[in-house]
């Protein structure tokens, strides 16, 4: 038939180094111009104006999302709390006829 074909061999050498690497005032950052340079000029004052209405805006709608994602966290967890204990998970809010209530834990603690 026909005979196996061999690959190419790889260089097992390694690629020679660059024959003029840059050096420290050349190359990487000063031989180069800023892919965004700045204005040469300040914009009109239109041009602020709305550039800060507008930043203002994101910043109002962020906070307000940040606030009702807090309150939504907060009473989530709650009712989780609630579901799992199977009534109120916070102490501090107890009916106004649970007086009696702690007498007895009062007297459960006390040894004999």
């Amino acid at each position: 038939m026909s005979d196996p074909q061999i690959p190419d061999r790889k260089s097992t050498q390694k690629p020679s180094p660059s024959e003029n690497p840059p050096t420290a005032g050349e190359g990487f950052s000063h031989g180069r111009s800023f892919p965004n340079p700045p204005e040469s000029m300040n914009p009109d004052a239109a041009t602020l104006r709305d550039q800060w209405r507008f930043a203002i805006r994101q910043y109002s709608k962020w906070y307000s999302h940040a606030w009702g994602t807090a309150i939504l966290a907060g009473l989530s967890f709650f009712a989780l709390g609630w579901f799992v204990k199977g009534s109120n998970p916070l102490p501090s809010f107890k009916p106004a006829n649970s007086n009696g209530g702690d007498k007895d834990k009062a007297q459960v603690n006390q040894p004999r």
